[in-house]
Parts: structure tokens; C-alpha cells; sequence
């Protein structure tokens, strides 16, 4: 998983970055270390874990919250190595902090006030204002919310009993978030950081080239289709807005779409990779820890509505080729699709690895471990297989690298990094050795620095963890949005996803989704929605708030690319994302969407089908375009059909196909009076 700030892309190393280089890399054998062999309790590995991130975040952005240019300054310095330190604190006296819980001295609240202030100012430097500003909020009212108007009332609790709660145990700034972030978010950074540098982009870009560059509007569904098979390394939206957007954007523009519509694909394509199995985004792993669930069950849930994001958007651009009479690219320009994946063929064995073993039941920590060490053979070993003479060599190379990785199984993750030292020593020494070297060691910086952009907002929505958990303000909430919506369902959702996208104007997906879900999941539970259910319909909406104006940070990390207006390509997100707002409803009023509830793959089928209905019809309707173009009639007319499909009642599923009936039948019509009348 690449992060996703709401500033820039991840920095990239130079020589003059020393410092800032070697902790990078600590960091990264901190975290591998601490992931193998847990020497250490959870809360310390936590502690270390937050240190290391408000080091990095204090010595790689400046007080106005702009990427470091040249030397660090002395207190930017001073600010990380104090964060450092302080994070030692549960290290040296944790057998006192547990003996004197819920009374802490004197030393632990201001150990935690400074803790949480530097926390703040990392958060500020690295996001903006947005997220420490409604983290700010929520400490406010755990400290004057007896004063507040009656409904929002709590008993009231002492300065003391807030740091407590916020420092000293596993309610704040060390929760759930931190956890998953010091774990599974790490550890897939680092993997497709590793990925990412052996060249994944390129045989991703190249096989969507040669697939369906050719096709009309050929660019635009290399967008898709490239941004897809991104999501399933990276795990983030604006990540790969800045990769795969450098190479397709340019293409889209000069194939023949407006500049906005160009930067729109990417951006809306490239927010799927965060609900894209197999590693999907940081949130996934952070629902997997809140409901307590396999993390297979959240990919399993995640499937079908990932296969529809993308279809909606690889139809939208479709049908925009059509009205526009856009062609594909010549394919005799294009890569062979064959040809680039024999070139690169091991670079897809740690992803079919690890999907393997989530799927055979192997925990995610495990299965990830087994990726990241499977990549780091790849990546030092394919230079040295070009080494090697002859394709019956070649072949037995990679029958002897897959007897090591099958070795990992029996012997462990010392095994493993064992046969990774090994081939760095002979690497090191064979022609091509450093560059190698080189790789690996940036892949790990550069894994590093890009968790900073998930890790300290992990930490921050910590507070508002540690203050719902104190006051109850999750019920009290709860209950409200029930007053409100009454018993209707529908209202509810709609409330919901207003939430989503509001706060999605000013924060990122991952505390967007820990404040909504915290907030309204148990009040969808009270209507009869399954945790599993509402808590992938708040992560859905909180993808869909990064493509929202006026606050997009896809379209804004696309615009620079596209030479266009944020504000602009935004608008165009919203219509091309459009008949994606169907599918997380649709996916309520029928869990079957999402392989839930009764009615097993029969269910899930026919669903599924009505999904792919709706999708059509909404955007035949936004576009204007089917075979030919639609008329207004015709399009209000699909549009009608389109929601009769949303609703789960039987009569409404008839009205609905029946509606579709009607439609095809008057195009079919239609193209025939115009044939005959040619």
C-alpha cells in the first residue's frame, strides 16, 4: 500500500538525504524485525512504531507542511528526535504504567500531553489543518462536554482521565489504527515499494496496452485497466493517480479527451485500487481488526463491489468513445501483452503467493511476510538469472528459488532472509551487483518514508477513538441519526453517505471511515444492516468523498498532470463515478452483493446481474450515449429503470427488467427503421 497524503506524492530520495535515508532504513528493520519475531509487548512495538513516524514526518516536511528541500532545520531536528525519545516511554516503565492504570503520575501526563502535541503537529505538517482540526474538536468535548446542550451531555471527566485515556493505554493514540498500521500497513507499503521498483508499473502498463489499447477509446481503458492491476499492489487512490497518471494522462489527451475527462479516468479509476482485493487499502485491514473478522472475509465482501467500480468506469469511458467517436491506437504500435508478461513473469508470483495463502487461511502478517520475502528474492534475483547462460539454466534457477521459498514454510523467516544475504553477497560480486543492492535498499527507505503518510493519521484518529470510547458519544450519536431517519432504512443510508462525503472534503479515506463507521454502524445495526455491510458502504463512500468537490484529493493530484483545473476534473469524477453510487445501496437493501447473508451463490448471481444492469443504464443516462445517442426521454426513461433495479422488492426487480425490455427493444427498433431507411 502506497499512502495517501493530502499534500504531495512520496518524496524521492537524493544524496544530499542521508540522515533521513539510514532512519528510513532503521525504520524498515525495525518494522520486519518486529512483524517476525514480536520480541516485544504490542503497546511498545506501537510506541516505537509512532517514534519512528514523528521522526521521519518532523525531518521530511517543513512547518508549513511542504516537502523538505536541502538541509533540515535545527528545531525540525530537535521536534523528531524528542518525538523519538519520548517514545521509549512505555519501554522503560511499562510494568509501572500497568501497576498505576487509570492513575497516572505526574510524568505520564506530561510525557502524554507532549506526545499528543507532537502528534498533532506531524498530522498538520503532513495533511494540512483539516483532520488535527476535527481531532481538536473531539478533545474539547471529552473535556467541557458537560456543558454542552442535553443531548450531547456527558458526566464530565477530569484532565487527567483524558490523557489517560488518550497516552497511557490501547483506547488512543496507540488503538486499533496504530496497531494495523505498525503490522499489516507496513508491511505491504514495504511490499509494493518492492514491487514498484522491480518494475510492476511497466508490465502493468504494458499488458493493459496490449490488451485493450487498441479498442475505442483504446487510452482511457489502459487507464482502467492498468490502475486495476495497480490497486492490487498499492491499495491507494492517490498514489496511483501520480504513477500510473504520468504515462496514461498524457495518452488520453492526445487520443482525443478533454484534458478534464482524462484527468477524471485516472482519478476515479485509480481511487478503486483503496477496495481492490487483494490487499485493497489501509482501511481494510483496520475493519478487519474493528469487527474482529478474517481478513479473507473483508476481501470476500470487497470483491464483487470492486469488480463493479471498475466495470462502471471502464463503461463510462466507453460509452464517452462512442458519443465522441474516439478510435484506439494502432495495434501494431502496441506491446505484446504475451511478450510483457514472459519478460516479467516473477514479478506476479509474490501476488499469486499471497492471495494463495490468504485464501488457504494463513494470516495476513504471515502471508505478507511470505510476499515481501519472495519479492526480495525477485528483485535480486532476475539480474542475476540474465547472468545466467541458456534457457534450460534459466529454468533451473527458478526451480531452485522456488525450493528456497518453499523452504520458508519449513524452516522459517530466518531461512529466508538467510538465502536473501546469500544472493546479495553473490549479486554483490557479479556484474550488476550494486545497482541490486541499491534497489533493495531504496525499495525498504522508500517503503519507509511512504508510511508516514498513513502511520500519523493512524495515530491521530486515535483521539477520537480514546474520546468515543470515554464519553459513549458513538450511542449517543447512534441514536440521534435513528431519531432523525426514523425507521427508514434509506434515510439512514442517504445521512450516512452525506457524512462520508462531507468529511471526506477535508480528510482521507482512513479516518474518514474510522469516524463515520464508529459513528453510524451501530444505528444501520438497529435497522437490520450487517456490520460487515455498513462498515464496506462507509469505506465505499469514503473512496467516493476523494472525487467529491469541492475537496478532491484524486482530482487534485491528477490536475497537475493534466494541465487542468482540480475543481473541473472533479466535476467530471462526479459523472463518471456516478452509477458507482448505486452499488454500495444496492448492496444493503441485497448483502448477497457482497456474499452476506442467505441465499448462497444463486443470490449472489442474480444480484450481481441486476448490478450490472443498473450500472449499464446510469450511465447510458449520464452520458447520453448507448448504440447511438440517447434523447432526454430516453435517458430519464433509463434512468427510472436504473433505480427501479437499486430497490430489493420483487415488483420493482419486474419493473425494472421490463423497463430494460422496453428500452433495448425501442433501440433495436429504431436502428432498424434507420437501416432500412438508408
Amino acid at each position: 500500500m502506497i499512502p495517501e497524503t493530502a499534500t504531495t506524492a512520496p518524496r524521492t530520495l537524493t544524496t544530499g538525504d542521508k540522515v533521513i535515508f539510514a532512519i528510513a532504513l532503521a525504520f524498515s528493520a525495525f518494522q520486519i524485525f518486529i512483524i517476525a519475531y514480536s520480541p516485544l509487548s504490542s503497546l511498545i512495538a506501537r510506541s516505537i512504531h509512532v517514534g519512528f513516524l514523528l521522526l521521519l514526518a518532523f525531518m521530511m516536511f517543513t512547518p508549513r507542511g511542504n516537502r523538505m528541500e536541502g538541509r533540515v532545520a535545527w528545531y525540525d531536528y530537535g521536534l523528531g528526535i524528542l518525538s523519538f525519545a519520548l517514545a521509549f516511554y512505555h519501554l522503560f516503565f511499562e510494568g509501572e504504567l500497568i501497576q498505576r492504570a487509570g492513575d497516572p503520575s505526574t510524568a505520564d501526563i506530561v510525557v502524554g500531553c507532549a506526545v499528543v502535541i507532537l502528534i498533532f503537529e506531524a498530522a498538520r505538517r503532513v495533511m494540512g489543518l483539516a483532520l488535527p482540526l476535527i481531532c481538536a474538536a473531539f478533545l474539547v468535548y471529552a473535556l467541557f462536554g458537560q456543558y454542552m446542550p442535553s443531548f450531547l451531555q456527558h458526566r464530565g471527566f477530569a484532565f487527567h482521565q483524558v490523557i489517560d485515556q488518550l497516552f497511557i493505554g490501547t483506547e488512543g493514540v496507540y488503538g486499533i489504527p496504530t496497531f494495523v498500521s505498525a503490522t499489516f500497513i507496513f508491511l505491504f507499503i514495504l511490499f509494493g515499494a518492492f514491487l514498484e521498483r522491480a518494475g510492476m508499473i511497466q508490465l502493468f502498463n504494458d499488458i493493459s496496452m496490449g490488451l485493450v489499447g487498441h479498442a475505442r477509446g483504446g487510452p482511457a481503458k489502459v487507464s482502467v485497466v492498468s490502475s486495476a492491476m495497480m490497486g492490487t499492489v498499492s491499495g491507494s487512490g492517490v498514489a496511483n493517480v501520480v504513477t500510473t497518471g504520468q504515462f496514461t494522462i498524457p495518452l488520453m489527451k492526445r487520443s482525443g479527451y478533454s484534458p478534464a475527462f482524462a484527468g477524471a479516468v485516472e482519478a476515479t479509476a485509480s481511487m478503486g485500487g483503496q477496495i481492490m482485493p487483494p490487499i485493497m487499502g489501509a482501511v481494510a485491514f483496520i475493519m478487519a481488526e474493528t469487527l474482529d473478522k478474517p481478513y479473507v472475509e473483508i476481501v470476500k465482501a470487497a470483491v464483487i463491489p470492486a469488480f463493479l467500480y471498475f466495470v462502471t468506469v471502464f463503461w463510462m469511458v466507453h460509452l464517452e468513445a462512442g458519443r465522441k467517436n474516439l478510435l484506439g491506437l494502432n495495434k501494431a504500435d502496441l506491446p505484446n501483452p504475451k511478450a510483457a508478461f514472459l519478460s516479467r513473469w516473477p514479478l506476479l508470483l509474490p501476488l499469486v503467493v499471497l492471495v494463495a495463502l490468504l485464501f488457504s487461511g494463513y494470516t495476513p502478517l504471515f502471508a505478507g511476510m511470505i510476499a515481501l520475502a519472495l519479492t526480495s528474492i525477485i528483485v535480486l534475483g532476475v539480474p542475476i538469472s540474465k547472468l545466467v547462460d541458456g534457457t534450460m539454466l534459466r529454468i533451473i534457477f527458478w526451480v531452485v528459488i522456488g525450493v528456497l521459498c518453499a523452504g520458508f514454510f519449513k524452516f522459517g523467516v530466518t531461512a529466508v532472509f538467510g538465502v536473501i544475504l546469500a544472493l546479495v553477497g553473490w549479486n554483490f560480486i557479479r556484474k550488476g551487483g550494486k545497482d541490486t543492492l541499491h534497489v533493495c535498499l531504496d525499495s525498504l527507505a522508500e517503503g519507509a518514508k511512504n508510511a508516514v503518510g498513513v502511520g500519523v493519521p493512524c495515530a491521530l484518529v486515535g483521539v477520537i477513538i480514546a474520546v468515543m470510547t470515554l464519553t459513549g458519544l458513538a450511542t449517543t450519536v447512534g441514536q440521534m441519526v435513528v431519531a432523525v431517519a426514523g425507521q427508514s432504512l434509506f434515510l439512514s443510508l442517504f445521512l450516512t453517505m452525506v457524512m462520508c462525503l462531507v468529511l471526506g472534503m477535508g480528510i482521507p479515506t482512513i479516518p474518514n471511515y474510522i469516524i463515520t463507521s464508529s459513528l453510524v454502524a451501530p444505528a444501520l445495526l438497529e435497522l437490520g444492516v450487517p456490520l460487515i455491510v455498513s462498515h464496506m458502504f462507509v469505506f465505499y463512500f469514503g473512496i467516493m468523498a476523494d472525487l467529491t468537490p469541492p475537496v478532491a484529493l484524486a482530482a487534485f493530484a491528477a490536475s497537475s498532470i493534466a494541465k487542468e483545473s482540480g475543481l473541473k476534473i472533479s466535476m467530471h469524477c462526479m459523472r463518471i463515478a456516478i452509477a458507482g453510487f448505486v452499488v454500495p445501496f444496492m448492496a444493503v437493501y441485497t448483502p448477497a452483493l457482497m456474499m452476506q447473508g442467505e441465499g448462497g451463490l444463486l443470490a449472489t448471481a442474480y444480484v450481481f446481474a441486476k448490478a450490472l444492469c443498473a450500472v449499464g443504464l446510469w450511465g447510458a443516462a449520464t452520458i447520453g450515449y448507448l448504440d447511438d445517442r440517447l434523447s432526454w426521454p430516453e435517458r430519464i426513461f433509463a434512468c427510472i429503470a436504473a433505480f427501479s433495479f437499486v430497490l430489493a422488492l420483487p415488483l420493482t426487480d419486474e419493473i425494472a427488467f421490463g423497463l430494460l425490455a422496453l428500452l433495448v427493444g425501442y433501440r433495436l427498433w429504431r436502428r432498424k427503421q434507420a437501416k432500412a431507411a438508408a
